[in-house]
């Protein structure tokens, strides 16, 4: 397992920098997801971290090792990294088990050694009983679980995934999130795993840096990251939030702020810095909000998800905003509703100036 730290780190291809001045350390035997949209840079923060691309400026250390920038460029195979990519890379014209066992060839580990580590890899990802099978002759999901297997045989200080569930069908989604999260108890290896899919990053990533244009916005846990965003790109990225004006009131007691919103007085989260009166920006999601002695709104949608339904609202005296509101049953478009605020979270670098209206 290997300490990861990014220092400063920017790539220029030509005039454009896909990744700009980027610093994150990423802990020994931590589950890391890069999260962004595609064109966000972060396959190409994922190729520098690999070897397969040299930073423009800014530093990769392995354990306080450097092993990018500054003159320094240690190539792909000698930083012990593994890499499952969304194409699963894999052999046509090899077997299963020839496969799983190409890069340890490569290594020159041999015989009865190599194969047993072939056959605790396969056993690791339930692929028992393959090892003679081509890809062709496999599932995606199979042959996700073979480049797996692949990087367990080579027993890697870090794993590098790109996009990997991305080829696959939904309903072997799932699985194959359970099979990377039992991957990673296994070998306690550092993993960076890349998705545009956020239910993916939350699943099973111990901690989400979410990127925006080359640039990191925030890197939390999870839980931190749905509830305390750090600007309104993360607010409206995760979890599907909705940034609305508000006037802040003061200050409550555990933590709470007291805010106006349409109208409405309401208590809501805010971070520890001290907020003045005035106007601000809040972030609201499904959950935050329920139908009840509120301000009035109107429907413009519903979508029902099976358990729940979540309604799109306009309040009554601000019909260009849209709300998202979790309700127990579905309501027709045109229903009058009025809406009660339950939680939220005062953006903590988005205070709004005098001029906004609230």
């Amino acid at each position: 397992m290997s300490a990861i730290d990014i220092r400063n780190l920017t790539k220029n291809f030509g005039s454009e920098a896909v990744v700009s001045d980027v610093s994150l350390h990423i802990r020994q035997g931590e589950f890391l997801a890069l999260l962004g949209a595609s064109g966000c840079g972060k396959t190409t923060l994922l190729r520098m971290i690999a070897g397969f691309e040299s930073p423009s400026t800014g530093r990769i250390l392995f354990d306080g090792r450097p092993v990018a920038g500054e003159g320094i460029d240690v190539p792909p195979e000698k930083r012990n990294v593994a890499i499952v990519f969304q194409s699963y890379a894999l052999w046509p014209h090899m077997s299963v088990a020839e496969n799983v066992g190409y890069p340890l060839r490569v290594r020159g580990v041999k015989g009865s050694a190599k194969a047993a580590r072939v056959a605790e890899a396969l056993a690791a990802v339930d692929l028992s009983g393959f090892e003679n099978r081509r890809p062709a002759d496999l599932s995606g999901g199979q042959r996700q679980r073979v480049a797996l297997a692949r990087c367990l045989a080579m027993e890697p200080s870090v794993v590098l995934l790109d996009e990997p569930l991305a080829n696959l069908d939904v309903h072997l989604r799932a699985s194959m999130e359970e099979t990377f999260s039992a991957f990673h108890r296994r070998t306690g290896a550092t993993m960076v795993y890349v998705t545009h899919d956020q239910s993916e990053a939350m699943a099973m990533a111990d901690r989400i840096a979410v990127m925006d244009r080359g640039r990191l916005l925030q890197a939390s846990a999870p839980a931190i990251l749905h509830a305390e965003p750090a600007n309104e790109t993360v607010a409206r990225f995760v979890g599907n939030g909705r940034v609305v004006d508000c006037t802040v009131l003061g200050r409550a007691e555990n933590g709470r702020m007291r805010v106006s919103l349409f109208g409405v007085p309401a208590l809501v989260r805010a971070g520890e810095r001290t907020v003045g009166m005035g106007a601000g920006r809040l972030c609201l999601r499904a959950e935050d909000l329920r139908l009840g002695e509120g301000f009035a709104a109107s429907v413009r949608a519903c979508r029902f998800t099976g358990a729940r339904a979540v309604l799109a609202v306009s309040p009554e005296n601000k019909p260009d905003v849209e709300l998202l509101v979790s309700n127990d049953a579905p309501l027709p478009p045109g229903t009058p509703v009025r809406v009660v605020v339950c939680d939220g979270w005062l953006m903590p670098d988005e205070i709004a100036s005098a001029e906004r209206a609230a």
